[in-house]
């Protein structure tokens, strides 16, 4: 997608949160007004990617123009216009906020606009009046929000259908809410009596099912890189059902200040945008710096619906804690190339953060701490061990031994989970086994990227998934993540550990790595840690029957009270003061 379809994109999801409508004033002659006045539809083509538009045009009494501006694939409505024009059959309008103009030639019926859309380059873009609504059609049945979960086996994934039946037809568009909050608009949509069939290229998926005679639900199948997933659509009636229930996310106003900072990693050049929270008071307070786990995470570590380290910062803040917690480099608001970076890059953007809270005036310098959580369990100690100011370190699920085990052992366990025969799941471990030694033994990207399609091939991996899967099997991230071992680190950490796991974890095993950290502490001769297993705990520190990732999603607790209070500072600051 080229830059102007890009930047389209994002203006029409940022500015459908705007205010009222802007009064656009037009000068009018005669019955001009009449001739525009109405609901205009159109389709722009943007370097490959489609948007359907909608510009809806008012007249009032005193020759002047409302308007707004609909980009119907990505739900965003009422986008106000800033002015309008309507001069000898032109009409043009204009969207400061976006940096966005049209105009063009209405014609003698004023049916159709003839025009030219401009954001940085231009585009042809040409209107039609929209037909008068007329009593339902069949099609328009449709029209409205669906619902449905995908069962991988790993996580269940809400999806959200956009259908809205226009002029050419019917137009959709597809939310993964547990991912994020952007509509991606689908390729094409096609309906054959009760037979459904969508296509999303962006995201490599398909959906094709049947409508119910009711018309409240869809039945079929989801494919996305050749891995086909059953999938039941229902009629979305009331709004809330999109959201889901979190009741310990905090609301504001909050009994602290909030501030938004950023600052760089000077070493790489990455700057990182984070929010500093301040309990009340004069301080100087402890701090700590929440480190996120693996993959792309923004700053409140979102995931499926659940905010862990907005939870987390506010209660640690309520406390009396100094807390900074930062989106990723390449994430949210944040610079750098995310995809290029291991773990060790992490621990820079980590060291910087460090480097920042010594120079608030509200930080107690002698008391700055980390707090990781999955991978940032691992960056803590590697700050820490070569950095003698770290306080003490808290490794919420964070890992003992290197990745190649973590990684074998989280799908052993997972597998047993799902129900899987002890065979297969031991089978599945040996060929994972396999691959990564693989990958640990061949440096050349060449032989190792033919290789490891040869035998993924072999094992049954659908073409669409081949490219993707290869490509993070030989990522940095992954390559170094293999083979680290996070025992190195922890035997040079002096300072206070806390070291927790829940009991029903099945990412990072409990029994596989809280005993590899206790040992490396002991060997390190650090005196001052903790090590727990919190009982009916899963990854993500919430109370669980299973401890699969499947359940994450539909638990609306987002951390154990028992789990905060073991992070909160009396179990860890004042033990760092004792030192």
């Amino acid at each position: 997608m080229n830059r102007i379809a890009r930047t389209l994109a994002l203006i029409v999801l940022t500015l459908a949160g705007l205010s009222p409508l802007c009064r656009a004033q037009a000068q009018v002659a005669g019955d001009a007004q009449a001739q525009v006045a109405g609901v205009w539809l159109g389709t722009l083509n943007a370097g490959g990617a489609q948007f359907h538009l909608a510009l809806h045009i008012a007249a009032s009494r005193d020759g002047s123009f409302t308007a707004t501006f609909d980009s119907i694939d990505q739900g965003a409505n009422g986008i106000p216009v800033t002015a309008i024009l309507l001069k000898d059959s032109r009409l043009s309008f204009t969207v400061d906020a976006a940096h966005m103009a049209y105009e063009g030639a209405v014609n003698k019926d004023a049916t159709e606009i003839d025009g030219t859309f401009t954001q940085g380059q231009s585009f042809p873009l040409n209107f039609k009046r929209a037909p008068a609504p007329a009593a339902a059609s069949v099609p328009a049945a449709l029209d409205g929000l669906w619902l449905g979960r995908l069962d991988t086996g790993v996580f269940k994934l809400r999806v959200v259908f956009k259908i809205v039946n226009i002029q050419d037809g019917l137009t959709a568009a597809v939310q993964r809410p547990d991912q994020g909050p952007d509509w991606i608009p689908a390729t094409s949509i096609a309906r054959d009596g009760n037979s459904l069939a969508i296509a999303i290229k962006p995201i490599g998926a398909t959906f094709e099912g049947k409508i119910d005679a009711d018309i409240a639900s869809i039945e079929g199948t989801f494919t996305q890189m050749g891995k086909p997933v059953p999938l039941l659509l229902k009629r979305v009636k009331d709004q809330a059902e999109l959201e889901p229930r979190r009741p310990q996310n905090p609301i504001k106003p909050y009994p602290y200040r909030e501030e938004e900072v950023a600052y760089t990693n000077q070493l790489q050049g990455d700057t990182l945008a984070a929010t500093l929270t301040i309990p009340p008071g004069k301080g100087p307070f402890p701090a700590v710096l929440l480190i996120t786990g693996s993959g792309p995470q923004d700053r409140d570590e979102s995931l499926l619906g659940h905010k862990p380290f907005l939870v987390l910062s506010d209660y640690l803040t309520r406390k009396g804690i100094v807390v900074l917690r930062a989106d990723d480099r390449g994430t949210g608001k944040s610079t750098g190339d995310f995809s290029k970076a291991t773990t060790a890059d992490f621990a820079l953007d980590t060291e910087a953060g460090v480097a920042y809270l010594t120079m608030r005036s509200e930080v107690d310098p002698r008391r700055i701490g980390l707090v990781g959580h999955s991978e940032g369990g691992i960056i803590g100690p590697m700050v820490a061990a070569r950095n003698p100011a770290i306080a003490f370190v808290v490794m919420m699920a964070g890992s003992g031994v290197p990745g190649d085990r973590i990684i074998v052992e989280q799908g052993r366990l997972i597998e047993q989970a799902s129900g899987a025969s002890q065979e297969k799941v031991e089978q599945d471990a040996e060929k994972q086994r396999e691959l990564f030694a693989l990958v640990e033994k061949e440096k050349d990207g060449a032989p190792l990227e033919k290789e490891l399609r040869e035998q993924l091939a072999a094992r049954g991996v659908p073409d669409a998934q081949l490219g993707d899967t290869v490509k993070t099997l030989t990522s940095p991230w992954f390559r170094y993540f293999l083979t680290y071992d996070p025992s190195t680190a922890l035997r040079k950490v002096t300072c206070p550990v806390l070291a927790l796991n829940g009991e029903k974890d099945l990412q990072v095993s409990p029994a596989q790595n809280l005993p590899t950290i206790r040992k490396a502490l002991e060997e390190g001769g650090n005196k001052h840690f903790e090590v727990d297993e919190l009982p009916g705990l899963n990854h993500l520190f919430q109370t669980t029957k299973t401890g699969a990732p499947s359940e994450y999603a539909e638990i609306e607790e987002t951390i154990a009270p028992v789990a905060l209070a073991w992070i909160s500072h009396r179990r860890i600051v004042d033990l760092s003061e004792s030192v």
